[in-house]
């Protein structure tokens, strides 16, 4: 178990989670629930004064490191501090914690051991954006390997970790890598010199690359002895990349059926070449630092898609299926307007005819009210200006009982009787010959109405037969 030890107040330690020549990892927590990653340094620094080289170099690393987050990337660990330990002195730096596997550990059973192409292209442009972004603020990692590149499982992206090699003095950097780099990743000049360029983090990112397409590193490292450190630093100093095809080919999950084993066999010329860049010897032959990296790896694939684009070949029916969708096309417009023209044409449908409604013409309104102004007026005149007073018959009759005298036996009359019937009758006859008229008067405007009404609806009926003769056959 490991020594567990205060990192500083307020970072608990909660233990090591990788320890190397090049210094420890150790899982740490702030206060409340806050997990961290804390990369803590194997050389001390014993002044926190500026006469003190290490100190002042380790300030100065630092300040580049910062630049690091001033623009926040999801493809780089969050840096949250850094600073000396409590006890010993020991430099660290405080990342953010990323749950999840790192890449050499998605190579390892029970996951497959090569990486499907559609996945290998998702690693390469999150870990190219990675290094274009520190690079562009001045920040070289020295340190790429498979181990530190995680898989976040909750963002789903790949995250570039551990910049402890960053805050180290050239000396320093030499000397860690020189006894307890991971051999495998390192490029020539690291082998060499102990340089670090940017070319540098180019080459380790062509390693895994390499690694992910064919399953292992190009030059694999048998044991940890110094003979087997020595073997792998000088093949990548002298001997040529082995074919990662070849090695893909081998590693193939027998799982895989045999399309998807031809088609994961598929793999882009362009990406061929850009991995071969990456591992040249020769640092000026490189890309020269992460942001041209990530301009070849789009310009690769959107020219892989056009070539694709240009190279598919069309259906041989293409021309002809083209020709039937506009002969059919215009056979439906031409339907169009031959119902259009119908409906057009078409009679418009009458209204419904109410039994309770009579429907005049206007001539035949104006009429029948002239005819009925007239009656009216005609019917004032005889009632007002022509109006003879008609004896009352009962009045006539009672008066006249009153005053006339019933003859006596012997035959002599008192006065002479005043009854005239002859007059009543008169009277009674001019009454009946007037009502007679005006009656007439209301039966002609009533047979002159009725008249107009047959008439009209003849007229409509007859013009309803010619439109329906003329209309055009369905």
């Amino acid at each position: 178990m490991s020594k567990i030890f205060t990192i500083t107040e307020g970072l608990e330690n909660l233990g090591a989670l990788r320890t190397g020549g090049q210094g420890s990892v150790y899982k740490g927590k702030r206060q409340g629930i806050l997990y961290s990653a804390i990369k803590l340094l194997p050389t001390p620094i014993m002044s926190e004064s500026e006469d003190d080289r290490g100190y002042r170099n380790y300030q100065s690393e630092v300040a580049k490191l910062q630049k690091v987050n001033e623009q926040p990337n999801p493809h780089v660990v969050k840096i949250r501090s850094f600073g000396l330990t409590d006890s010993g002195s020991f430099p660290f730096i405080e990342m953010e914690y990323i749950e999840g596997p790192e890449l050499s550990e998605l190579l390892q059973p029970p996951h497959d051991p090569v990486f499907s192409l559609k996945e290998l292209i998702k690693v390469a442009d999150q870990l190219a954006d990675a290094l274009a972004h520190c690079h562009r603020v001045g920040v070289k990692h020295g340190d790429i390997k498979s181990n530190n590149v995680k898989y976040n499982i909750h963002t789903g992206n790949y995250v570039l970790l551990d910049f402890g090699l960053a805050i180290l003095t050239d000396e320093q950097r030499r000397s860690s890598v020189r006894h307890a780099g991971a051999i495998e990743f390192m490029a020539p000049e690291q082998h060499e010199g102990g340089q670090m360029l940017p070319q540098t983090d180019v080459y380790s990112y062509g390693v895994i690359l390499y690694e992910l397409l064919a399953g292992e590193v190009p030059f694999t490292l048998s044991g940890n002895g110094e003979a087997g450190r020595n073997a792998v630093m000088l093949a990548h100093l002298e001997q040529a990349i082995p074919d990662p095809i070849a090695r893909r080919e081998q590693k193939l999950p027998a799982g895989w059926g045999a399309e998807k084993r031809r088609q994961e066999m598929q793999v882009p010329h362009w990406l061929l070449q850009l991995i071969a860049k990456c591992l040249e010897k020769d640092p000026n032959l490189r890309y020269r630092d992460g942001s041209e990296l990530q301009q070849a790896l789009t310009g690769g694939s959107l020219m892989a898609n056009a070539t694709y684009l240009a190279a598919t070949p069309q259906p041989q029916n293409l021309p002809e299926v083209s020709t039937a969708l506009q002969d059919e096309n215009q056979r439906l417009q031409n339907q169009v307007l031959v119902l259009q023209q119908q409906i057009e044409n078409a009679p418009k449908a009458e209204p419904e005819e109410d039994e309770s409604n009579v429907v005049l013409s206007k001539p035949l309104f104006f009429l029948f009210v002239t005819l009925l102004v007239l009656f009216m007026g005609f019917s004032v005149y005889s009632a007002f200006f022509k109006r003879e007073p008609v004896p009352d018959i009962t009045e006539e009759t009672s008066t006249t009982a009153d005053t006339t005298q019933i003859p006596t036996d012997t035959g002599a009359v008192s006065q002479p009787q005043t009854y005239k019937p002859d007059s009543i009758s008169d009277a009674v006859m001019r009454k009946r010959r007037r009502d007679s008229i005006i009656q007439s008067g209301i039966d002609s405007v009533r047979r002159a109405t009725q008249k107009a009404i047959e008439e009209s609806r003849m007229r409509d009926s007859a013009s309803t037969q010619n439109d329906t003769t003329q209309s055009p056959e369905e």
